[in-house]
């Protein structure tokens, strides 16, 4: 038995995870989630520069959280194997892949680690090393599938040139709803002008609330749960839920393997939403893949980094590498 760690980073901190797996295993492509003997975590987001994501920050918080792990499940060897997966690391990764693996061996003497975008550790998480898709869903949203063989990849562009579906996009397409009934201009909601000036006040107020904030997306998506709310009384609403559904199913159809059957599971926040969403989804992916079934979703992206980790450990990762969003960058001795 050995050791393994998993973490995620995203935009409210890292998340970490231990797990004692065997040096071996019989089978990994079953998707089962190693259980974790301890977790903790930390609230600070690592920090981002000109040279993409800091590798020193992100490492000044995980050497500590690796030392309190061991401590707390009394380990006395050291790692077999790290997986890290984070937001942004598919675009802003160079540090962390350049400077991580002299770091951690040094540090850890830890030989085997993998870094992913933080779309691969929630793909690894909801299917283990099956074939499939994934569409996780939150803020933002991106599409991911493999045939085990390469990546397809839709959307998570950002709130600017995508995440089409995802809770920013919902809620801003209900804040501008609201903003035409304000105007009195066509395909206003007066239902969502009511609901916007409960959560933020006036609405000829919103541009200064809004636009000198940095957590934009995130503000905008705060208000998705008020259209969801509002669906079942107002048919603006409840076309805002239908639109990001169509976009849902469209990213999870461009993403599907193209032969046979495919296996599509949903995760994130998004997806709490509930009927009002998942109804006209289910109704999109009948109609856009009508050979795909869904399924639940086995874990979470802490949970695929420590699939990815323990499938490390034992030799027997299959999901395919990539240089940007899934890259092992050591290999067994």
């Amino acid at each position: 038995m050995s050791w393994v760690l998993g973490v995620d980073s995203g935009g409210s901190g890292l998340r970490f995870a231990l797990a004692e797996t065997a040096a071996s295993a019989p089978d990994s492509g079953t998707g089962a989630v190693p259980e974790a003997a301890a977790v903790t975590a930390t609230a600070e987001p690592v920090r981002t520069g000109p040279s993409g994501i800091e590798a020193r920050h992100l490492l000044g918080q995980l050497l500590p959280a690796v030392d309190t792990l061991l401590a707390r499940v009394g380990a006395d060897t050291g790692l077999s194997a790290v997986a890290i997966g984070a937001a942004g690391m598919a675009t802003l990764g160079d540090e962390l892949r350049a400077e991580l693996p002299a770091a951690l061996e040094r540090a850890l003497g830890v030989r085997r680690l993998a870094l992913a975008a933080d779309a691969v550790t929630a793909y690894a998480g909801a299917l283990g090393q099956r074939p499939g898709a994934v569409v996780a869903g939150g803020t933002g949203m991106i599409a991911l599938g493999t045939d085990l063989t390469d990546w397809r990849r839709a959307d998570g562009w950002g709130h600017l040139l995508g995440d089409c579906g995802g809770g920013a996009w919902i809620g801003r397409a209900g804040l501008e709803a609201a903003m035409r009934a304000h105007d009195g201009r066509r395909g206003g909601s007066a239902f969502l002008l009511s609901a916007l000036e409960a959560v933020f006040g006036p609405a000829g107020d919103l541009p200064g609330l809004l636009y000198p904030r940095t957590d934009r997306p995130a503000l905008l998506a705060s208000f998705a749960p008020e259209v969801a709310a509002r669906a079942a009384d107002d048919p603006v609403a409840a076309g805002i839920l239908a639109a990001a559904a169509r976009q849902i199913a469209e990213a999870a159809a461009a993403v599907c393997p193209p032969d046979g059957d495919c296996e599509v599971a949903f995760t994130g926040g998004l997806f709490k939403l509930g009927e009002p969403l998942l109804g006209p989804l289910r109704a999109e992916l009948a109609g856009q893949l009508p050979h795909a079934t869904t399924v639940p979703a086995a874990g979470d992206p802490l949970s695929g980094a420590l699939v990815i980790a323990a499938a490390l450990a034992a030799g027997t990762l299959t999901l395919p590498s990539h240089p940007r969003l899934l890259r092992v960058l050591t290999e067994h001795p």
